[in-house]
C-alpha cells in the first residue's frame, strides 16, 4: 500500500452499510443534478506533492470548462480508509474521491454498491486506450470485488513502485560502488557493515519491511504464484521457496547488520527522514519519495534504480478516483477525471517529480525526473509490475507488519513468522468470501 505524508481533516460517521448488490453505470442514471453550480472533491495529496500540483491545475481547468465551482477538501488517507464505507452511504459523500486500489479496499466498497460502475464513461472518454494491462487491473473488480475482471469502478493516472534510492556521496566517502546485481548490493551493505555503518534505512512498523520483504518474494515468484496470492487464482503455497527466500532473507539481513533491529518502531516517515538526513546510505521504497528526495535533499547526489536483477517489483497503477454511487453529479464527475488524464496535467506532474501514464516525454524539462519516468515505462513495457503484499486482505497491512517486527527483534522465528502470515492470510480470505 503507498502512503504518503499526510494532512488530517474531520470526518462524519454514519451507520454501516450492509452488503448489497452491485450497482448499475452512472453515465445512464436518470438522478443527475440539473445545472449544478459546484461538485466536492475529496484526495489526501500534499499541494505541494507532484500529485498536489497537478490536480489542483485540473481543478482550476475544470471549473474555467464548466463555470462549476469546486469544494474541493482534503483528507488523510486513515481517515478515508477507516470511514469510507460509512462516509459514502451518507450525504457527506463527495461527487469524486481518491481512494486506495486492492480488494480490500476499492473492490470490498465496489461489492457494496457504493461507487459508480464506470463503464459507459470509459468508453466514452476511451480511458482503456490509456490504462491497459496491469494498469487496469486495479480498475476492474468483479461482483466479489476481486480485482484483475469485471467492471470498472476505478482510474487511475498515474503509475507507482518502488525503487532502491541511493545517497551517492554517501558511497563516494566510502569508497563503495553503486550496486548493479544483487551480488553487488549484498556486498555494498556489507561494506558498510564494516565501515560501522548500517546500510539500509528501515521504518518496521509500516510498509517499507513489508515492500522490501514482498519484493524479496518477488524475486522468486512466478505470475502463477502472484495471481494466487493476490487474486485468488489457485491457492498459495506458504511453504514455496518465494516465501522461504524472503523471510530467511530478512533475518539474514537483520543478523549481519544490513537492518538495524532499533527500525522495529521506526514509521515510513521515519525511515524517509534518516534517509534524507545521511544517517542511512540506502531505501527501499516507494516513488512518492522520489519529489521530496530531490527538493529536501539539495546538494546531496541521489540517484536510483529498479532492485537489482529483479524481473518483477513491487507496485501498481497509483490510486484511482472513485464516483460514489449516491452522488447526482456523476458526468461532472468523469469529466474531472478525464481532465487529470489530459496532457497538460500529466505533463505537469511528470516535471514535479510524478510518475504519469499519459505525458508528453519532451515536455519534461528536468532530466533527473525525465530519467525516473523512463525507468517507470520500461517496467510497464516489461510487465514488470508485482502488486503490493497487503491487498489480499483488509486486517492484512497489519498482521503482516507485526510478523515483521517480531522477526526483526528476534521474538519470532523464520518458520513461526511464515506460519502467522499463512494462518491470517488464509483466515482473512475465509472470512472475505473472496474465493468459492
Amino acid at each position: 500500500m503507498a502512503i504518503r505524508k499526510l494532512v488530517a481533516a474531520g470526518l462524519t460517521a454514519a451507520t454501516l452499510l450492509g452488503t448489497i448488490g452491485l450497482a448499475g453505470c452512472g453515465s445512464s442514471s436518470s438522478d443527475q443534478e440539473e445545472n449544478p453550480s459546484s461538485i466536492k472533491i475529496w484526495y489526501y495529496e500534499e499541494n505541494d506533492s507532484a500529485l498536489g500540483k497537478a490536480w489542483s491545475q485540473a481543478i482550476d481547468t475544470f471549473e474555467k470548462e464548466t463555470g462549476v465551482k469546486v469544494e474541493f477538501e482534503q483528507k488523510s488517507f486513515e481517515q478515508i480508509r477507516q470511514n469510507a464505507s460509512q462516509i459514502l452511504n451518507s450525504d457527506e459523500a463527495p461527487d469524486v474521491m481518491e481512494y486506495n486500489k486492492g480488494n480490500a479496499t476499492a473492490g470490498l466498497l465496489a461489492s457494496q454498491g457504493l461507487l459508480t460502475n464506470l463503464d459507459d464513461y470509459v468508453s466514452q472518454y476511451g480511458w482503456d486506450k490509456i490504462i491497459t494491462g496491469t494498469l487496469a487491473d486495479t480498475g476492474k473488480y468483479n461482483d466479489k470485488g476481486v480485482m484483475g475482471s469485471g467492471s470498472w469502478y476505478g482510474i487511475t493516472n498515474y503509475g507507482e513502485d518502488c525503487v532502491m534510492y541511493y545517497n551517492k556521496d554517501m558511497f563516494d566517502k566510502y569508497g563503495i560502488a553503486i550496486p548493479t546485481t544483487l551480488d553487488e548490493l549484498t556486498d555494498a551493505m556489507g561494506k558498510f557493515v564494516a565501515a560501522g555503518v548500517t546500510p539500509l534505512s528501515e521504518g518496521v512498523a509500516e510498509y517499507p519491511l513489508q515492500h522490501l520483504w514482498w519484493q524479496l518474494v518477488l524475486m522468486k515468484a512466478d505470475d502463477d504464484f502472484i495471481k494466487a496470492y493476490e487474486m485468488y487464482d489457485g491457492d498459495v503455497d506458504w511453504t514455496s521457496e518465494p516465501i522461504e527466500y524472503a523471510t530467511k532473507t530478512i533475518k539474514d539481513w537483520v543478523d549481519k547488520g544490513y537492518i538495524s533491529k532499533d527500525s522495529t518502531g521506526l514509521k515510513a516517515e521515519d525511515a524517509g527522514q534518516n534517509f534524507i538526513n545521511g544517517t542511512y546510505p540506502m531505501f527501499f521504497s516507494g516513488s512518492w519519495w522520489w519529489s521530496r528526495f530531490t527538493s529536501e535533499m539539495e546538494g546531496t547526489n541521489v540517484t536510483f534504480s529498479t532492485f537489482p536483477d529483479a524481473d518483477k517489483v513491487v507496485g501498481s497503477s497509483g490510486n484511482i478516483w472513485v464516483i460514489p454511487e449516491n452522488s447526482k453529479k456523476k458526468d461532472l464527475a468523469a469529466k474531472f477525471i478525464n481532465i487529470t488524464l489530459s496532457q497538460e496535467v500529466q505533463d505537469t506532474m511528470g516535471n514535479d517529480g510524478g510518475l504519469p501514464i499519459a505525458a508528453d516525454a519532451d515536455k519534461i524539462t528536468n532530466a533527473s525526473d525525465k530519467e525516473f519516468i523512463e525507468s517507470f515505462d520500461n517496467v510497464l513495457k516489461n510487465n514488470m509490475l508485482g502488486f503490493y503484499p497487503d491487498w489480499p486482505t483488509s486486517t492484512f497491512y497489519d498482521e503482516l507488519n507485526a510478523s515483521l517486527q517480531e522477526l526483526v527483534n528476534g521474538t519470532s522465528s523464520v518458520d513461526q513468522v511464515i506460519t502467522e502470515l499463512q494462518d491470517n492470510y488464509n483466515k482473512g480470505v475465509e472470512d472475505s468470501g473472496y474465493k468459492d
